[in-house]
């Protein structure tokens, strides 16, 4: 059973142990911190206004959700004035909220909501994964991309996710699965570039930032719906790891049911490793082989020992891994917004700068959605049509060109060609209003660039959260195990992901055209993680949005949305997550997002399938979060948009 007192105690120690610390080891001694005495901050409220600690297990408990429906109506835009958190679980939330009413930093906040996703929603995040983040520093007007993406082993040829044996044209695929081998797993980096950007960034001192993770650890969480969903649906595959069974299943080896309680004190050792070594704890030394071990296990520790393809990770991989400083994607949109994106190895970024082109040639503000202030309303058929076709011939783009750039250039001039407005211009003309385009073609640039195959490679999973902090620095970070669950394989109490399905299956195409997307030593997989951050001008400067969103391969979809809606439909950060989710990949198939039964999608799902679209509406999982600088009653105030489909929160100071 667990502590309820030491669960209601818990967040004033913590906040009292950060604001203790003084400030970062990094920073000059004696740094002013913006500690918040309000009593009230980082506290939720209930239906009649009540605040509630977030997991104290109290009546309106967020964390203690009652089972997800797949849509929750009702959600109201939250607002604070100096700093907010959104994630997509409570607890996470919490963890991140608390360490920035001691004073800490939106990279500070970082760390602690890593530490607590990585233990509360396995399923989505690891900290053994991969991430990417933009971080705005409010003194030096800058936006900085870090980029934590893993690499793949430098054992790794083209033919690393296709043959047992790399060199043997007639060798079998690995097994069981290329995803559930050890093929799958890639070198970590979340954590070396939280540490990168702690360093750039920290106010408080690392070790203290994994307190909440510890605490909950040790004591004991309720499981969230969506993670005992995860758990019960990867049963079979999770079966074959014995750490995995003794974590996630009872003693009788049934799934841990949602809203029963459950440690994870492997966890708690890893966590208190990285808090006194840093990142090196994960990249040498015992948890390092550890995780080395796990990657290259042959067979399952089921009782039939099912054999399992072993990666070739080595101990020098993980020691040469770095995190990398990038330079962000950044695009003006209607020469009143600057867009500021990830760069490659994401394509989510590129992607997103070169629909906002196309559509900036489109006047999308006479086509907004019907009745806003329910749940952000309806999508209009020809803003629908308008945003999907966009993002069909910015696919094109992505699936043909785009990978890690460390190993592939940009075709063309690079981004400055794939960005240049005469091009993007080029590209709305193909836009027709009355017909939808099937599939696009990408863009010709040169040459050379016509000889690369196209892979669009699917991606799944993740998880997203924004923050901004009392210093007027925001994040925006997107972090990922891959599929859910991702390779099920675990050690130390935390998962190792299955990124590396994220290259492309084969070197090269049917006509042996080469794929950019392929593995190579030391290569970092694509993907469409977009984490996304946006000023009013023409520069960075005037913070305006902070967004995001997991979803795989839809994440240009999800943001693209989110960001027109804010920008050219002036939804409130609330009304432009919870819309309708809607968009395409560069297919014929044009998906509306049907998970909010309550709206009536007839006339919309109609009205696109008379202009050619074949129309899916099935229910989508995303998980937007969303913070706006607004001004309400002449006062500047953050304001914060949680989606609806998942079972995250917004926190700040004051009761939200």
């Amino acid at each position: 059973m667990r502590s309820r007192t030491f669960w209601k105690l818990r967040p004033v120690v913590l906040a009292l142990a950060l604001a203790a610390c003084g400030g970062s080891d990094d920073n000059a001694p004696g740094t002013a911190l913006a500690v918040d005495t309000n009593s009230y901050s980082c506290t939720a409220s209930t239906a009649d206004g009540t605040p509630v600690i977030v997991g104290s297990g109290d009546p309106g408990d967020p964390a203690a959700p009652e089972a997800a429906s797949g849509y929750r109506l009702g959600y109201k835009a939250k607002y604070s004035s100096k700093y907010m958190v959104v994630a997509n679980t409570p607890l996470a939330t919490k963890a991140g909220c608390d360490v920035l009413k001691a004073g800490g930093s939106a990279a500070d906040a970082a760390v602690a909501v890593q530490a607590v996703l990585g233990l509360v929603e396995p399923q989505s995040s690891t900290i053994a994964g991969s991430a990417f983040m933009l971080y705005f520093d409010a003194e030096t007007k800058k936006v900085m991309a870090y980029d934590g993406r893993e690499t793949a082993p430098a054992a790794a040829s083209g033919y690393y996710l296709a043959r047992q044996d790399q060199a043997d044209a007639s060798s079998p695929a690995p097994v069981p699965s290329a995803r559930r081998s050890g093929r799958s797993i890639g070198v970590p980096g979340v954590m070396r570039m939280l540490e990168m950007a702690h360093q750039d960034h920290g106010k408080l001192t690392w070790s203290q930032l994994f307190d909440e993770g510890i605490a909950l650890a040790e004591q004991g969480f309720q499981v969230p719906q969506r993670l005992a969903s995860a758990i019960a649906s990867n049963a079979a595959s999770l079966a074959l790891d014995a750490n995995a069974m003794q974590t996630y299943f009872t003693a009788d080896g049934q799934p841990r049911a949602a809203l029963s309680v459950m440690t994870n004190a492997p966890y708690a050792v890893t966590l208190k490793a990285l808090a006194a070594q840093g990142a090196d704890a994960l990249h040498t030394g015992p948890i390092a082989q550890a995780i080395i071990d796990k990657a290259r296990q042959s067979v399952g520790d089921d009782a039939a020992k099912t054999p399992i393809t072993p990666s070739l990770m080595t101990l020098d991989d993980l020691a040469a891994y770095q995190a990398k400083r990038r330079e962000p994607v950044c695009t003006t949109y209607r020469a009143a917004y600057h867009v500021c994106t990830m760069s490659p190895p994401s394509s989510g970024g590129i992607a997103i700068a070169q629909a906002l082109g196309i559509l900036g040639n489109f006047d999308l503000s006479a086509y907004p959605p019907s009745n806003p202030a329910d749940e952000g309303g309806v999508p209009s058929v020809m803003g629908v049509h308008l945003v999907s076709e966009a993002e069909r011939l910015a696919y094109a783009d992505r699936d043909k060109y785009v990978a890690d750039t460390d190993f592939v250039p940009l075709p063309g001039k690079g981004l400055s060609s794939l960005l240049d407005p005469a091009y993007l211009a080029s590209r709305a003309a193909l836009i027709n209003p009355d017909q939808s385009m099937g599939t696009a073609q990408p863009g010709v640039f040169d040459a050379k660039s016509l000889k690369w195959g196209v892979a669009p490679t699917p991606e799944y999973g993740t998880t997203h959260f924004s923050i901004v902090d009392a210093y007027g620095n925001a994040l925006s970070m997107t972090t990922t195990v891959e599929s859910s669950m991702g390779s099920f394989h675990m050690v130390d109490g935390f998962l190792l992901t299955n990124q590396l399905t994220d290259f492309s299956g084969q070197p090269a195409d049917a006509e042996g055209n080469p794929i950019a997307n392929r593995v190579e030593p030391g290569k970092r997989p694509r993907s469409t993680m977009a984490p996304t951050l946006v000023f009013k001008g023409t520069a960075p400067g005037d913070f305006l949005m902070a967004t995001g969103s997991p979803g795989g391969g839809a994440i240009i979809q999800y943001v693209l949305k989110t960001v027109v809606g804010a920008l050219d439909w002036g939804l409130d950060a609330q009304q432009a997550t919870s819309l309708t989710d809607f968009g395409a990949s560069n297919s014929a198939t044009t998906s509306v997002d049907g998970s909010n039964t309550t709206q009536d999608l007839t006339a919309l799902v109609s009205g696109l399938q008379a202009k050619g679209h074949t129309v899916s509406t099935s229910a989508q999982s995303s998980g937007i979060s969303t913070i706006m600088r607004v001004n309400q009653s002449g006062t500047a105030k953050l304001e914060g948009g949680v989606d609806p489909r998942r079972e995250g929160i917004v926190l700040g100071d004051g009761t939200l």
